[in-house]
C-alpha cells in the first residue's frame, strides 16, 4: 500500500509551516538529566567510517518508533523523556539495537533549528545509546519546500553537526518516502546528496520510497541520482506478505549492487487480526533472512487518539493500530515474531495456528468466500486441544466453495515440494469437502493448484485428507485451503499440517 504519511506530506506540511517557530535562536547545548540503569552504551573512541557505519546499517535491527501519545511532531513538541526511555527499555526486549526516528524542519525550526528540539534530538540519542541501540535520523518528512535548496542544505548540516563522529547515528535518511515522480523534489535531490555527503563523508545518505513506489520508484532515484548515488536503498514494504520474497528479490535485483533495507514493514490490527499480523511479518522475517536484508518494523505502541497531529493521516483509523504492543502495555503475537526473527529462532510455534487453537482475533486464518458457508469455531466436537473449525450447509459457486484460508509463513519458491493435511469429520455430509493448494505469481496471477480426495459423504469419523504439489514456475505466493462446499450436512476440521521441502 501507499503509506498514508506519503499521502499526507504536502498537507501537513501546509499546516505546519503556519507554527510558530519556538525558540529559533542558533542553539547551544544545554544539560539534562536522565537516570538510566541499563547496560553499557554503543559509543565508542574510534572514528567511524562509511564502511563501519554501513556494515552497521546492513546488521541492524531497527524498530520505527514514535511514543503512543504523542506520534510524528508531537513526539518533540510533547516531549516526554520518561516516557520516551521506557519504551527504548520495552524495545530492547525485543532485541532492538538501533532506533529510527523523524526530524521535520518545521517542527525543529526552519530555517535555523531551534535549541529547544536540538537538545531534545541529543537527549534522545544519548537515551538510546545508554541502552545500547544507535540511531538512524530521517530528515525533511512532512516538508516541499524543493526550491529553497541552499537554506535545506544548511539546515541539514546544523543539525547533522554534533553527530559526523558520532558512532551512535549509523545513517541519514534525507527524506521519507521520497516522491522520484516529483521534478522539483529530484532536482532538490541532486544537490542536497552530494552537498550532505561533502560535509559528512562517512554518513551513510539514503531515500525511502513508499508501498505504492515499490522496486519501480527505487530504480526512478537510482537512475536520477547516477551522478551523486546514494549509499543505500530503504524500502517500506506494506505489500502482500505471502509474496514478501519475490518482491525484496525484485527491488533487491533493481538497485544491485548497493545495499538495501526494509526500512518500514507492517499490519494494522483494526482492519486485521493480531494473528494476521504475526503471520504478515513473519513471512516478511522469513523472507528478508533468506535475501539477507535487514527488517525494520512499523511500529513499537499503538497510537491513542489524538496522538497524531492533524493531517490526512489522523485521519486513517487503521494508522492507530501497527503498534507490536497495545495501549495498555500488552504484547501482540507480533512481538514475540519480531523477537524470534532479530534473534534468528524459529517462529513461535503457535503462529499458524495449527490445531485452530488461538483465542479469536489471533490466529491468522481466514474465511473465504463467507457468504456460502462460514467457517466458525467449536468446542463441541474436536480431535485433540479444545477446538476444532466448522461448516455447515454450505454453497458454491463459480468462484468455488467457502474455505479456510492461510499462507505459509515459509516462502514460496518454484519447484518448492510441499505437504499439506488435516483431519476432517462429517455428520450427513453431501458434496466436496478436502484440503487444497493454489499458487500464485508475483502479480497475483492463478497459476494452478491441487486437492486431497474427498471426504466420504455421509457421517464418518476422523479421516485424515492429505496433499502433496510442487510449486510451478513463477511462483511467489501459496494459499492452503479447507473447505466444503454444497455440504448439506456439517463437517468438522482440526490438526492441520503445512510443510515445505
Amino acid at each position: 500500500m501507499i503509506s498514508p504519511r506519503h499521502c499526507a506530506a504536502v498537507l501537513a506540511s501546509s499546516l505546519l509551516l503556519g507554527i510558530g517557530l519556538v525558540d529559533s535562536a542558533a542553539f547551544a547545548k544545554t544539560t539534562t538529566t536522565t537516570t538510566t540503569t541499563v547496560k553499557a552504551a554503543t559509543t565508542t573512541s574510534s572514528v567511524p567510517t562509511l564502511a563501519s557505519r554501513l556494515n552497521a546499517v546492513k546488521t541492524a535491527k531497527t524498530l520505527n518508533y514514535y511514543p503512543s501519545a504523542a506520534g510524528w511532531s508531537k513526539m518533540w513538541t510533547s516531549w516526554d523523556a520518561a516516557k520516551i526511555d521506557a519504551d527504548l527499555a520495552k524495545a530492547a526486549t525485543l532485541g532492538t539495537n538501533n532506533i529510527r526516528i523523524i526530524v521535520f524542519p518545521t517542527t525543529f525550526g526552519w530555517p535555523t533549528p531551534s535549541a529547544t528540539y536540538v537538545n531534545r534530538l541529543d537527549q534522545f540519542v544519548d537515551m538510546a545509546g545508554a541502552r545500547g541501540m544507535s540511531v538512524k535520523f530521517t530528515l525533511f518528512d512532512w516538508w516541499d519546500g524543493y526550491t529553497d535548496v541552499d537554506r535545506s542544505i544548511t539546515w541539514a548540516k546544523t543539525v547533522l553537526a554534533p553527530y559526523k563522529n558520532d558512532n551512535r547515528v549509523i545513517s541519514v535518511e534525507l527524506q521519507n518516502e521520497f516522491n522520484p515522480d516529483n521534478t522539483a523534489a529530484v532536482a532538490w535531490a541532486k544537490k542536497i546528496v552530494p552537498a550532505v555527503r561533502s560535509a559528512f563523508p562517512t554518513m551513510p545518505l539514503t531515500f525511502s520510497v513508499d508501498g505504492g513506489q515499490g522496486a519501480k520508484g527505487m530504480a526512478k532515484i537510482k537512475a536520477a541520482l547516477t551522478a551523486s548515488p546514494i549509499d543505500y536503498y530503504d524500502y517500506h514494504f506494506y505489500g502482500n506478505s505471502e509474496r514478501a520474497l519475490a518482491m525484496i528479490n525484485q527491488a533487491e535485483a533493481t538497485v544491485a549492487p548497493a545495499p538495501m533495507v526494509i526500512g518500514e514493514t507492517g499490519l494494522n490490527t483494526l482492519q486485521n487480526s493480531e494473528g494476521e499480523q504475526a503471520a504478515f511479518l513473519g513471512r516478511v522475517f522469513e523472507a528478508a533472512e533468506i535475501a539477507d536484508v535487514p527488517v525494520a518494523p512499523w511500529t513499537l505502541v499503538d497510537s491513542a487518539q489524538g496522538s497524531i497531529p492533524t493531517s490526512a493521516v489522523s485521519k486513517l483509523p487503521g494508522q492507530y493500530y501497527y503498534g507490536l504492543f497495545r495501549l495498555d502495555g500488552t504484547a501482540k503475537p507480533a512481538a514475540a515474531v519480531v523477537k524470534a526473527g532479530w534473534a534468528g529462532a524459529a517462529m513461535p510455534a503457535t503462529l499458524m495456528d495449527p490445531g485452530f487453537e488461538l483465542s479469536a482475533g489471533q490466529s491468522p486464518w481466514r474465511e473465504y468466500l463467507p457468504e456460502l458457508g462460514l467457517a466458525t469455531k467449536t468446542q463441541a466436537v474436536k480431535r485433540t486441544g479444545s477446538w476444532s473449525v466448522t461448516m455447515s450447509n454450505t454453497g458454491k459457486s463459480a468462484a468455488g466453495s467457502p474455505s479456510y484460508r492461510v499462507a505459509p509463513v515459509t516462502p514460496v519458491k518454484s519447484n518448492q515440494k510441499w505437504h499439506a493435511e488435516v483431519w476432517a469429520r462429517g455428520n450427513a455430509t453431501t458434496g466436496t469437502t478436502q484440503i487444497a493448494l493454489s499458487w500464485f505469481d508475483i502479480n497475483d496471477k492463478w497459476l494452478g493448484g491441487v486437492a486431497s480426495n474427498w471426504l466420504p459423504n455421509g457421517t464418518v469419523g476422523w479421516t485424515k485428507l492429505a496433499v502433496d504439489g510442487v510449486a510451478p514456475a513463477g511462483s511467489a505466493s501459496m494459499q492452503v485451503h479447507i473447505k466444503s462446499g454444497e455440504n448439506k450436512g456439517t463437517v468438522w476440521f482440526d490438526d492441520a499440517v503445512i510443510t515445505a521441502s
